[in-house]
């Protein structure tokens, strides 16, 4: 019974799947990965940062005297966040402040969706990438002693390879995982303001609505501001 046992054990230290390099392979791929993800948000984050503290009271002026034609004037063309979801609002004004709630929050979750895409794999990877590398380091240890058992004499050279290979397979996984933690937790962060930004800014247009009258003639009243969201 021990035999087979160990013959069975021995077949199977011999598949591919039980040689630590594909480990290695697989970790230099996600570092890969983890870059190209990283830069491309950096980037894209970068091309929608937010508005300048000067448009930012310009809008703000705007919808505190009820102008929101020039509010949605200011705003089109602009990408980030904050202005995006504010113009959706700014564009249904004559529809009443319930409509307007409904299309700032539905304009928000879409938003905060486009702003956090790939996210999820940077997290995926930051909570993964060590135990990648906990395996390559246990497929080491298992070859190391297997090396080990076949000639105790002449295995010690191998054997001191095979725990170095494993340990800098634990310390691969750890540096992939670092910075995926980082960059994720950075880009929640800008996120999370933004999105705090958008929903003070939709709050102040709400209040102002919910404070007007209803506008005389609602139709001419939302032309201006459907071509300025044009």
């Amino acid at each position: 019974m021990h035999a087979t046992t160990s013959t069975f054990v021995h077949r199977l230290l011999e598949w591919p799947l039980f040689q630590s390099e594909w480990v290695f392979w697989l970790l230099f791929a996600l570092s890969a990965s983890s870059i190209a993800v990283i830069l491309e948000r950096l980037f894209f984050f970068r091309r929608h940062a937010p508005e300048s503290a000067r448009l930012a009271a310009t809008v703000d002026a705007a919808i505190g005297r009820g102008d929101y034609e020039a509010a949605a004037r200011a705003l089109t063309g602009r990408r980030s966040l904050e202005a995006r979801v504010l113009l959706a609002g700014l564009v249904a004004c004559d529809q009443g402040p319930d409509a307007v709630e409904e299309l700032l929050a539905g304009a928000l979750g879409a938003e905060r969706a486009r702003f956090e895409t790939r996210l999820s794999f940077l997290a995926t990877l930051a909570s993964n990438a060590p135990y990648v590398g906990l395996f390559g380091t246990v497929l080491g240890i298992v070859r190391a002693f297997r090396n080990l058992g076949a000639d105790l004499a002449e295995a010690h050279a191998g054997v001191m390879t095979a725990l170095a290979e494993a340990l800098v397979a634990t310390a691969i996984g750890l540096l992939v995982a670092i910075p995926a933690v980082v960059a994720f937790n950075a880009f929640k962060n800008a996120v999370k303001t933004r999105v705090t930004r958008a929903e003070t800014l939709s709050r102040t247009l709400l209040s102002r609505l919910k404070g007007e009258p209803p506008a005389a003639d609602t139709q001419t009243g939302s032309a201006p501001l459907r071509a300025a969201a044009e």
